[in-house]
């Protein structure tokens, strides 16, 4: 199983766009290596900063 992938292998595993991914990793600063990104890296930063954003748009209790 690889570990560096291509943007658009990375897409197709993630559920994103090719643009977007590029654009999370310029966004979140996650190094593009000759051409390729580290997925665990990758995928962690997406989950973390998907599972944060869905509690801060959870409503608070009174």
């Amino acid at each position: 199983m690889a570990i560096h992938l291509t943007p658009t292998e990375l897409a197709r595993e993630s559920g994103l766009e090719r643009r977007d991914v590029i654009v999370k990793c310029v966004e979140w600063g996650i190094p593009i290596f000759n051409g390729r990104i580290d997925k665990t890296l990758f995928l962690s930063s997406l989950r973390e900063i998907t599972s944060s954003t869905q509690q801060s748009q959870q409503p608070q209790p009174a």
